[in-house]
């Protein structure tokens, strides 16, 4: 058998398409998106229409091949399987396993209860039936080689049943359903959802591929039946009860072809033979903040050792190629080159044979630069959305090798850690710095961003500039890697009422405002530990934080039960800043000057010489 894999095509219910329609559509699509066509593939199509209507002659059922693995076995084939369906995701986009319906086996009970469908339900109910379809199928098939395998309505089934019945010389290098009904539990034959609990040994991936409008398909995807594999809902331009559901239907879409193309002859990047290229322009705000921070996950990623290394290299891979994909497509947005620096880290993840480089050392950096932007990096997750814990001292490692690179020198990474652990202690605890708690502002930061009317963001200067923020916000939004370093970074630096209002709302949670000013905390400790001057908006913001807080709590204190979460929370928040404030003054970072008694709280805290003592703070 050739190496080339076979295309292996399991009809559903009807004729089984004796003039190959499916295949016709199918080979245009492909060749409308730059794969060959079907004609240089070796196609199995078996027709077994009429075995699906009555069993001939007994026969017995193929056995199942092969024994599912266990232990660090089982492990590991799933850690491959999660490899190389994240590679086949990335390429075809983000899944979508449908909203589910109401009612949706009941439909596609209904619609099996019709005469045209008797087919399937001899299928289920029948096992002489069964075992006929699926020996015909057997015997048309090599015992060893590679096969992609398309399964279609009642073919998608067989298909699930078959794969574990397989020759075990023959690898299935892909599998594309669509249309599969299988999201129903009337079609789970022979308990075949429990004995596919986990991908079989012989499976590189599965997608199945869906329409709304396709009565048979449950209107949701196969995942919900089999949560390892992926779903795509598309949209077919048929129109009528039945006809979303038809194969050509579904062979139609590009994205379809895509993945029967992928699994047929790899990537389209290997026939094409693009070159990555880049102009040596410089980088942007956010993209020199996302390779510094790829930078330190490669760093880290060198420190680890045994199974965690294995896992956060798999992780990392991913994160990195969907980053630099986003980063090239913003750059085409706009219409501006791609700096070589970027260019240089693209691969095909979808290719397990492409090598991801390392991102060069980082550029060097001021230490007032480089406190904000090392501070977030430190301590925030640079491979979601996976997470693996990562040793404090393997973190701090990195960091100080990543300080060095950066020309700041390793002790600039020390100190950095040595001030995360004092801002803690300071905060509430001696048990050194608690990173979950640290890192709690990636999911509060929108809340502050909403709070503040967005001023939060556009205040943080001291990060690139106000007008570098704001535009590279406005590009990426307050989410993902990219926009969840600018956001952390911004409320690290913003200055002004607004961010201290915001960090006061009820809209936060004290677990945010906590992060935030532990963060702030831990900045201005590194930037004394530095000798560098010290950042007054810090002590501004404190202070209005905690007249807002004292005020709020004056408001709901006479009324509410003293359990009620508002008060604890507010309470909470209110001995957060009371021990920042006591902190900073112990340290001397408390500024001095005159007081305006006139003032409003807010003009107030705009004066860089602004202090107030708030009577009974400690």
């Amino acid at each position: 058998m050739s190496d080339k894999p076979i295309l292996l095509f399991l009809h559903g219910v009807g004729t089984g398409d004796p003039d190959g329609h499916w295949k016709v559509r199918l080979s245009e699509s492909l060749r409308s998106i730059g794969y060959p066509g079907l004609e240089s593939v070796k196609v199995i199509a078996p027709r077994y229409a009429h075995a699906l209507k009555r069993a001939d002659e007994p026969e017995s059922l193929p056995p199942l091949t092969g024994r599912p693995p266990t232990g660090d076995a089982a492990r590991q084939n799933r850690r491959e399987f999660e490899r190389r369906i994240a590679a086949i995701e990335f390429r075809l986009g983000s899944q979508d396993r449908g909203p589910g319906l109401l009612g949706g086996d009941a439909l596609v009970d209904f619609a099996v209860a019709v005469p045209f469908f008797e087919q399937a339900r001899n299928y289920l109910k029948d096992p002489q039936i069964r075992a006929q379809v699926l020996n015909r199928i057997l015997s048309k098939l090599p015992d060893h080689g590679r096969i992609v395998l398309v399964g279609h309505s009642l073919g998608s089934v067989i298909a699930a049943d078959l794969v574990r019945r397989l020759p075990s010389g023959v690898e299935v290098v892909g599998m594309v359903t669509v249309g599969s009904p299988l999201a129903s539990a009337s079609f789970g034959v022979d308990k075949l959802r429990e004995t596919l609990q986990e991908p079989p040994t012989n499976l590189a991936w599965w997608v199945s591929f869906w329409d709304w409008h396709d009565p048979v398909a449950a209107r949701r995807g196969v995942s919900s039946a089999f949560p390892w594999m992926i779903d795509f809902q598309v949209r077919t331009r048929a129109l009528g009860p039945v006809a979303p559901h038809q194969a050509v239907e579904y062979f139609s879409h590009d994205v379809v072809a895509e993945a029967v193309g992928f699994a047929l002859f790899g990537s389209r990047s290997k026939e094409l033979a693009p070159v990555e290229t880049g102009v040596e322009v410089p980088l942007d705000t956010a993209e020199s903040f996302a390779l510094l921070a790829l930078r330190y996950a490669h760093l880290i990623k060198m420190r680890l050792e045994g199974d965690k290394r294995d896992r956060y290299t798999g992780a990392l891979r991913s994160v990195q190629a969907m980053l630099i994909d986003v980063l090239k497509a913003k750059r085409e947005e706009s219409g501006r080159p791609l700096p070589s620096a970027v260019a240089r880290l693209s691969f095909d993840l979808s290719d397990p044979r492409a090598v991801a480089l390392e991102p060069l050392p980082a550029r060097h950096l001021s230490k007032e630069e480089a406190v904000v932007q090392l501070t977030v990096i430190a301590s925030e997750n640079v491979i979601l959305p996976f997470e693996i814990t990562v040793p404090p001292e393997t973190r701090q490692k990195a960091i100080e090798e990543l300080a060095a690179e950066m020309g700041l020198g390793s002790v600039f990474g020390t100190d950095l850690f040595s001030a995360a652990k004092a801002a803690q202690e300071a905060l509430g605890g001696s048990r050194g710095v608690n990173w979950v708690k640290w890192g709690a502002i990636g999911a509060g930061a929108a809340a502050v961003v909403v709070a503040t009317g967005g001023l939060a963001l556009a205040a943080g200067a001291g990060l690139a500039g106000a007008a570098a923020i704001t535009s590279a916000l406005a590009a990426f939004g307050p989410g993902g890697m990219i926009g969840g370093l600018l956001t952390a970074g911004t409320l690290v630096t913003a200055g002004g009422g607004g961010i201290a209002f915001g960090l006061a709302s009820p809209g936060t949670s004290a677990a945010t405002m906590e992060a935030v000013v532990l963060r702030q905390l831990t900045a201005e400790i590194l930037r004394k530990r530095q000798g560098l001057e010290s950042d007054p908006s810090v002590w501004r913001n404190l202070v209005v934080m905690e007249m807002e807080l004292r005020r709020e709590h004056e408001r709901f204190d006479e009324f509410s039960d003293d359990t009620a979460p508002s008060i604890k929370e507010l309470k909470q928040k209110i001995t957060t800043v009371e021990r920042a404030l006591a902190h900073m003054k112990a340290l001397g970072l408390e500024p001095g000057g005159p007081i305006d008694e006139d003032a409003s709280p807010a003009e107030s805290a705009r004066d860089p010489w602004y202090r107030r003592v708030v009577p009974n703070r400690p």
